[in-house]
């Protein structure tokens, strides 16, 4: 299956993602040009945000933060990341097809 925002390679899911920092709380939004755009409470500074969008995706996917990757776009609000073997897809996933 593939999608703008998603694809499927050998059992690991590619997402592209956007991701806002600083929100009131985690929460995936919906699309926004071909991106999955995710809200998450932690600030861009230190790579917080990249740790805590890791946690969030982890806990999403229910595997562990070790199964989920960003491929690229550690620095920018615009990401790539890689899930390997996700366990469960989480309710908005599957409404987003």
């Amino acid at each position: 299956m593939k999608a703008g925002w998603r694809q499927w390679q050998d059992g690991v899911l590619l997402l592209r993602v956007h991701v806002q920092p600083r929100a009131s709380h985690d929460q995936v939004v919906g699309i926004q040009d071909e991106r999955l755009k995710i809200r998450i409470t932690a600030p861009p500074v230190d790579g917080a945000a990249n740790v805590h969008l890791i946690r969030f995706m982890a806990r999403e996917f229910r595997v562990p933060k070790s199964r989920v990757e960003i491929l690229n776009g550690e620095t920018g609000r615009e990401k790539r990341l890689a899930i390997h073997a996700p366990r469960a897809h989480p309710k908005w996933f599957e409404d987003l097809r």
